[in-house]
C-alpha cells in the first residue's frame, strides 16, 4: 500500500522531471531490479528514473536526500558483483539516456562524455579521429563508460595499456545532497590537492553519481599479430608468462585458458586447439615490429615446454588465433545448455601475483573436483587476473549450494596466494564480506569514514561495497 509519505516524495520527484522519466510499471521495475551477478539479493524499486541532464540528476538526489529514499545508480546492468542491485522501495537512477559524446579533442588526446555512452560507442567515435580508448571489458558492446568508471573495469589489453582508472582525467559528480562537484583536470600532468578523481573511480555509486567524464586517449595502434601456444601443464604455461614479462615484452594481450576451457573451445571446432593440452596461451602484439616480437615470444614458449606453437603470418591468421579467446563464452554457454533447469555460467574475478598463476589454476581444479562442479578458468595472464567460471543449474539447490561453497573457496585461495578478491569487476554485494578479509582494519576504517563524510544519511547505493 502506498503511504502519504511515499506519495509526497514521488510527487516531488515528478515535479522536476518530464513525464516519461519516472517509471513505476511492473515490467520496468523488474527489469531494473538487478545486474548480472548471482548469489546477490535484489529488491524491488519504487520507481525507475531516466534523466537526460545533470540538473535532472541533481533534482533526483535532492528529493531522495530530503525524504531519506535510497538511490541506486545503474548503467547497462552488465556488472557481475551486484553493485547495481535495487533495494526495496528505492529510486533506481538509470543513466542510459545521458549518452552524448560532448567533445573529442585530438590535439590534447582527450574526450568528454556522459555516463551512458557505451564503451564500443566511445571507441568507434574516437577511432574516426585516429585515437584509441584502450579499456575493453568483455561486455564492451553494451557496458557504459559510467559503469566502467564506477567499478574500475579492465579488459584484455590491460597488460599493456592499463585499466579504466588510468584514463580518467576528471569527473563531474552529483553528491548525495544534490551538489555538483568537478574533479581533476584536462592537462597531462596535475597534482593540485588530493586526487578526488581516483576516489570516485571504483566507488560503485556509493559516494556520488558520475554525470560527465574527461578521459585521456592514445594514438590508434598499428596492425597487430598474434600467436597461440599449448602446454603440458599449467606450471609450464606460468613459466612462459614469467619469461615473457621478465624479458621485457609488453604484448597488447596475454591470455590464458586452462585445460577445461581449452577442451571446451576445441569442442566447438577451433582448428588450432588440441583438447588434450593442459593450458593455452594466446598472445597479441601491436608494436612497431609485431612479427619480431611475436617470434621472440614464441621461442620463449618453446623453451618453457610448449607442445605446440602457432604463429600468425598475417592479419587473417591473427584473427583465427584470437577467435580461440572469443569462443570461450560461446563454448561455456554450450556447456551450460547441456544442463537442465536454469543453467548459468558465473564468471568470477580474482587476481594473484603473476608468479602464482599456475598454483592458483591448480587450486581451482582441486576446488572443482572437491565440489563436483564444472569450472573453467580463463583470464588475463599478463596481469594475473583470472576468471574462474562456474557452470551450474541455478534451479538445483544442491548445485547452487556447491557453487556458493566453491566461490568462497576460490576467494580464500586467491587471498592465500597474496592476491585480491577483484581485479576489475568490483565488490558490490557479492564480495563485501570478503573485502573485510582483504583490507587492513585501518584502511577499512578510513574508507567507512569517507563514505560517512560524503553520504552521512546513507542514501547512495546502501549496502554495497562496505557492509
Amino acid at each position: 500500500m502506498t503511504t502519504s509519505v511515499e506519495l509526497t516524495w514521488v510527487s516531488a520527484l515528478r515535479a522536476g522531471l518530464a513525464s516519461d522519466m519516472v517509471h513505476d510499471d511492473a515490467d520496468t521495475l523488474e527489469r531494473h531490479s538487478r545486474d548480472s551477478a548471482p548469489f546477490s539479493p535484489a529488491g524491488t524499486p519504487a520507481v525507475v528514473v531516466t534523466p537526460e541532464t545533470a540538473e535532472q540528476v541533481r533534482h533526483v538526489l535532492r528529493v531522495a536526500h530530503a525524504h531519506g529514499v535510497p538511490v541506486v545508480p545503474q548503467g547497462a546492468r552488465t556488472g557481475l558483483a551486484g553493485a547495481a542491485n535495487a533495494d526495496d522501495g528505492c529510486i533506481v537512477l538509470s543513466l542510459l539516456r545521458m549518452n552524448r559524446i560532448l567533445e573529442i579533442d585530438r590535439g590534447n588526446r582527450l574526450v568528454r562524455c556522459e555516463p551512458g555512452v557505451t564503451n564500443r560507442g566511445l571507441s568507434d567515435a574516437v577511432a574516426a579521429h585516429g585515437l584509441f580508448f584502450p579499456p575493453d571489458p568483455a561486455s564492451w558492446n553494451d557496458c557504459t563508460i559510467g559503469g566502467n568508471i564506477a567499478v574500475g573495469a579492465g579488459g584484455l589489453c590491460c597488460v599493456k595499456y592499463g585499466v579504466t582508472a588510468d584514463y580518467v582525467l576528471g569527473l563531474s559528480v552529483v553528491l548525495a545532497d544534490g551538489e555538483l562537484v568537478r574533479t581533476g583536470r584536462r592537462t597531462v600532468k596535475g597534482v593540485a590537492g588530493y586526487d578526488l578523481t581516483r576516489l570516485f573511480v571504483g566507488s560503485e555509486g556509493t559516494l556520488g553519481v558520475i554525470v560527465e567524464a574527461t578521459l585521456s586517449l592514445r594514438p590508434a595502434p598499428g596492425p597487430s599479430l598474434a600467436m597461440l601456444a599449448q602446454f603440458p601443464s599449467a606450471t609450464a604455461a606460468g613459466e612462459a608468462v614469467a619469461a615473457i614479462i621478465g624479458r621485457g615484452h609488453v604484448p597488447s594481450a596475454l591470455e590464458l585458458m586452462d585445460q577445461v576451457t581449452t577442451r571446451a573451445v576445441a569442442d566447438v571446432g577451433h582448428p588450432m586447439l588440441s583438447g588434450d593440452a593442459a593450458a593455452t596461451l594466446i598472445v597479441e602484439c601491436d608494436d612497431r615490429d609485431p612479427a619480431a616480437e611475436v617470434a621472440a615470444i614464441a621461442e620463449l614458449c618453446r623453451t618453457a615446454g610448449a607442445v605446440a606453437v602457432t604463429v600468425a603470418a598475417d592479419q587473417e591468421e591473427s584473427k583465427r588465433v584470437l577467435d580461440a579467446r572469443r569462443l570461450v563464452l560461446p563454448a561455456l554457454q554450450r556447456q551450460a545448455a547441456s544442463l537442465p533447469g536454469r543453467p548459468t555460467a558465473f564468471i568470477e574475478d580474482v587476481a594473484v601475483p603473476r608468479t602464482r598463476l599456475a598454483e592458483f589454476i591448480d587450486r581451482i581444479a582441486l576446488i572443482a573436483a572437491e565440489h563436483d562442479l564444472y569450472i573453467s578458468t580463463v583470464g588475463h595472464a599478463g596481469d594475473g587476473n583470472l576468471h574462474p567460471t562456474v557452470v551450474f543449474d541455478q534451479a538445483d539447490p544442491s548445485a547452487f549450494a556447491r557453487a556458493e561453497r566453491a566461490y568462497d573457496a576460490i576467494m580464500e585461495a586467491g587471498l592465500a596466494l597474496g592476491g585480491t578478491i577483484t581485479g576489475e569487476h568490483g565488490v558490490g554485494i557479492l564480495k563485501r564480506e570478503w573485502l573485510r578479509r582483504e583490507l587492513d582494519p585501518g584502511a577499512l576504517r578510513i574508507q567507512q569514514g569517507i563514505k560517512n563524510l560524503l553520504d552521512p544519511e546513507g542514501v547512495l547505493n546502501p549496502g554495497k561495497v562496505l557492509a
